[in-house]
C-alpha cells in the first residue's frame, strides 16, 4: 500500500502509521507541525493546511489510499475553524483524490455526529443524523462525513469509521484532561445516574481503519458505508473515568452536580465565553453536560461481519497498559 496519513503526528494518525510500517507498507503523513520521530520511522513527512488545495494535491500524490484522520475536535473554539479543518479540508481531499487518481478514502468519523443529546443505547447505523447540533465539532464532522459517503464511485471508493472515545497510551486530549481536572479537584459526576458508553482502545481504533483500508475498492460492500466502532463493551462512564484517575493513581470523582443545574451553567458560560471572544474551553457547556449524562454505546454487528474486526485489547488491559506508561513517564 502506498498510504498518505493526514493528521499522522496525532494520536489515531501516529498509531495508524506505526502499524503500516511495521507491515511494509509506504507512508507518507501530513500535518501541520513538525514530527521528526515519524521521520526517523521512514515515514515521508509534509507540512501544510489541507484546507489548501495545493497542498491536498501534492499530498495525494503517487497514493493509492488514503487515511483522512485529521480534523479539529473538541467543545469550543471559532466556529470558522470547524469549518475550515472538518469541511473545507474534507472537500480538497476528496477534490485531490479524484485529480490524481487515488482509489480508496478511509475517513475518521465520530458517533457525535448523530449524537441527538438523549440515550443512545446499541444503536446501528441505521440511525439518522439529528437536526440540530449543540457544538460545531459534531456538525462539521457530520457536513464532512456526508461528503465522504457521496463521493464514493466507479472511480473513488470510500467509506467512513466512527471509533468512540479512543483512549490509551498517548493520547493528547482525553485522558489528560481526565487526569488533569481530577487532580485539581475540578470533576464532578452530571446527575445521579451512571450512563452505560463505548469508547476504544488506541490500538483496537487503528487496527480498524487498517482493516477497512484493506477490504476498500470501488464496488466492495463496505464502500459508501459508515461503521460504528467501539471495544463492544460499553462500561459506565464514570466506572470509566475513574479507571483511567486510578491508573494515574489518583482518588474517584465524588461529587454530583444535578444534571439541570450542569446544562444551566453550560448555557450560562457558553454565552459568557462567547459574547468575551475567550478562546479558553468553558469548564462546562451544554453538549459535555448532556455526554456525560447519557448512555450512548452503539452496536457494533456491521463492523465484525464486514471489516473483521473484533476489539484485542480489552477495558481491563487497556487501562493496565496506562498505568504502566503512566507510571514510567512519571520517573
Amino acid at each position: 500500500m502506498r498510504a498518505l496519513v493526514t493528521g499522522g503526528g496525532g494520536f489515531l494518525g501516529s498509531a495508524i502509521i506505526r502499524l503500516l510500517i511495521a507491515r511494509g507498507d509506504s507512508v507518507r503523513s501530513l500535518a501541520r507541525g513538525d514530527y521528526p520521530e515519524l521521520r526517523a520511522l521512514g515515514v515521508a513527512t509534509m507540512r501544510g493546511d489541507l484546507a489548501e488545495r495545493t497542498v491536498a494535491n501534492a499530498a495525494v500524490e503517487d497514493c493509492d489510499t488514503v487515511f483522512h484522520v485529521a480534523a479539529k475536535a473538541g467543545i469550543w473554539g471559532p466556529r470558522t475553524e470547524f469549518e475550515r479543518a472538518n469541511v473545507t479540508a474534507t472537500d480538497r481531499v476528496i477534490e485531490a483524490c479524484r485529480l490524481k487518481g487515488v482509489r480508496n478514502l478511509v475517513f475518521t468519523s465520530s458517533p457525535s455526529v448523530v449524537f441527538h443529546g438523549r440515550d443512545m443505547e446499541g444503536v446501528d447505523e441505521s440511525v439518522p443524523y439529528p437536526d440540530h447540533f449543540e457544538a460545531a465539532y459534531p456538525e462539521t464532522k457530520a457536513r464532512a462525513e456526508k461528503l465522504v459517503l457521496k463521493a464514493n464511485g466507479p472511480d473513488l471508493a470510500t467509506v467512513a469509521l466512527r471509533p468512540h472515545l479512543i483512549w490509551g497510551p498517548g493520547d493528547r486530549h482525553l485522558v489528560p484532561r481526565i487526569i488533569a481536572r481530577g487532580r485539581a479537584g475540578r470533576l464532578r459526576r452530571i446527575g445521579t445516574r451512571n450512563p452505560l458508553v463505548d469508547s476504544i482502545y488506541i490500538d483496537n481504533a487503528a487496527e480498524a481503519h487498517l482493516l477497512a483500508a484493506d477490504r476498500l475498492q470501488p464496488g466492495a460492500p463496505i464502500a459508501g458505508r459508515a461503521y460504528f466502532l467501539s471495544q463492544g463493551e460499553p462500561w459506565p462512564v464514570w466506572d470509566l473515568v475513574n479507571g483511567i484517575l486510578a491508573a494515574a493513581h489518583l482518588p474517584p470523582v465524588s461529587r454530583t452536580v444535578p444534571i439541570n443545574l450542569a446544562l444551566a451553567a453550560g448555557s450560562i458560560l457558553e454565552t459568557l465565553y462567547r459574547v468575551t471572544g475567550s478562546q479558553t474551553e468553558p469548564p462546562m457547556t451544554r453538549f459535555l453536560a448532556r455526554e456525560l449524562s447519557t448512555s450512548h454505546w452503539f452496536n457494533i454487528d456491521a463492523a465484525r461481519r464486514d471489516l473483521g474486526y473484533e476489539p484485542r485489547v480489552s477495558v481491563e488491559e487497556g487501562l493496565k497498559r496506562l498505568e504502566q506508561a503512566l507510571t514510567e513517564a512519571a520517573r
